[in-house]
């Protein structure tokens, strides 16, 4: 048996804050071993001059953290789950999927306004292709503003820059202890979320049990089910999460429920399905739901937008 267990993570205060929480919680649940955090830099972490969707999405906060799993250097890679590709490198599976904080997006406004009453043409800062593309189907008036960076840099920057507003997702919020800065929940119908947002994953070498086994009391079923028809959803779709996609799965005992968009980049165009069946055919739910929008010209929004942005797989 390994009494020490190295934790990888990214050493963004944030990352840090979720890689100290799985830390603790497997404290509880195994005092008889050591664990230990080791936070590096990724590449999206060393970028910042640059949008995410012009750099390339594929492993973007991840990779050095698999190569690390895969040499052996860590034990397991802790994320943010709307981090993590759909398409994980050989030899690497996700162990545990988090119980979900609320996955939804806030805003928060420089005067405490709200989305509907900001004044016409009111700068909002978002990184984010999809939020950019929901806010803009919402009110076409908005200017959006790209801001880069970890948590804190981007609430420094919202305020440096004097914007009226700035979209963030509730669970860093939360995580960071910011909630009374929230002016309003935005609502699924206005935004929906990343694909696995508001999730802790952690990421394993698929051969090592031992972790796994370590691992199982944070594996949150509920959380793995839903997050598994949305990235199912994303990966048929051959989308990543620096393009316009939105989904949000739902449980209720056996039953799921999984709505998801997609929008062209200046947000004339949104299209929006929803389906429900059972838990157990989780994956299959993702790719129907994909199919369905396909039919409606999903791919075609999707090429127009790496094409407009710039974006290219890497």
């Amino acid at each position: 048996m390994v009494n020490q267990v190295n934790i990888g993570s990214r050493d963004s205060d944030l990352a840090m804050w979720q890689a100290h929480w799985v830390a603790d919680a497997l404290r509880q649940a195994h005092p008889d071993r050591s664990f230990h955090i080791r936070g590096m830099k990724t590449k999206g972490d060393n970028i910042l001059d640059v949008a995410l969707a012009k750099i390339g999405d594929k492993g973007l906060f991840t990779k050095e953290l698999e190569l690390a799993l895969l040499n052996g250097e860590i034990n397991m890679a802790v994320h943010s789950m709307k981090d993590l590709p759909t398409t994980l490198p050989d030899g690497l599976s996700i162990g545990a999927v988090c119980q979900r904080e609320y996955p939804g997006d806030v805003l928060i406004s420089r005067d405490d306004i709200q989305l509907a009453d900001l004044k016409k043409g009111a700068r909002i800062g978002t990184s984010s292709l999809r939020r950019r593309a929901q806010l803009l189907h919402y009110r076409p008036d908005l200017q959006m503003v790209d801001i880069r960076g970890n948590l804190n840099t981007r609430l420094r920057k919202f305020k440096e820059l004097e914007l009226d507003g700035i979209v963030l997702a509730y669970a860093g919020i939360k995580r960071m202890g910011y909630e009374e800065m929230i002016t309003q929940l935005i609502p699924f119908d206005i935004c929906l979320p990343a694909v696995g947002q508001g999730s802790v994953g952690v990421e394993i070498n698929s051969s090592d049990l031992a972790t796994r086994d370590i691992l199982a009391s944070l594996d949150h079923e509920t959380s793995r089910s839903a997050i598994e028809a949305e990235r199912a959803f994303m990966k048929r779709l051959e989308g990543g999460c620096q393009v316009p996609i939105g989904a949000y799965g739902q449980v209720q005992g056996d039953v799921l429920n999984l709505e998801g968009a997609v929008i062209n980049l200046h947000g004339q165009i949104a299209l929006r399905h929803n389906v429900t069946g059972p838990v157990l055919d989780a994956r299959q739910l993702g790719i129907q739901l994909a199919e369905v929008l396909i039919d409606r010209g999903a791919e075609k929004i999707l090429q127009q937008a790496r094409q407009e942005f710039g974006f290219h797989d890497k």
